[in-house]
Order: C-alpha cells, then structure tokens, then sequence
C-alpha cells in the first residue's frame, strides 16, 4: 500500500490524495501534526533522494525559525527535519521502496496508473 506522509490541510497533499481517489489507488495518511515521524524514517529517506528535495526552504516554518540565517548544511539540515517534521517537503509518498517528493501529476500518472 501506499503511503502517503504530510499534513490535511496542506494543498499539495490534497491535491495527492485527490489524485489517489480519482484512480483508485489505497494509501494511508501519516500526518506530521497527530504522529511523530521517527528520524530513522528521514535518514532512509535521505538515502533514496536526497535532502534537498526534502528540506523546504520556502516554508512558514524555516522563516519563522530563521533557519536562513544560521546557513545549514546538508547534515544540519537532516537533524532540523528530525526535530521539526513541519520542515519536510509535502507530500511525500512511499510505495514498493520507492520514495516520491512533492505533488508531480505527470510522475504519479507514470508511477500509479
């Protein structure tokens, strides 16, 4: 099954969970706000993707914890995910091993269709 983790109100995981009803796709939902998202899940995470695409520099969040200031490397910045899980790029979707960052309706057309 897959899985599906970010926030309810959160416009990009709506427009994720959209896309799962539409085409009939079972997902569960992992929400940062209710569930504490261990740190050993970001580190695999990491291992598949990256951190970049993960680390939202753009959020409400990094802005009100002046994050931009204190210039965070890569490790910084896996440690800042662990501790505020608010900072992870939305959705992010896991399904057979694989990891998928951020609503792309071309790529899950390719990936669940």
């Amino acid at each position: 099954m897959i899985k599906v983790y970010g926030i309810k109100n959160c416009d990009s995981v709506k427009k994720a969970l959209s896309f799962f009803k539409k085409h009939n796709v079972e997902y569960e939902l992992f929400d940062f706000k209710t569930q504490e998202l261990p740190c050993e899940k970001i580190q695999d995470w990491v291992s598949k993707v990256s951190i970049k695409p993960l680390f939202n520099a753009r959020s409400t969040t990094y802005r009100n914890l002046k994050l931009k200031e204190l210039n965070l490397n890569e490790v910084q910045q896996q440690e800042w995910l662990c501790k505020e899980n608010l900072l992870i790029k939305r959705p992010v979707i896991e399904y057979n091993d694989n990891v998928i960052v951020g609503f792309n309706e071309e790529q899950y057309q390719r990936s669940f269709s």
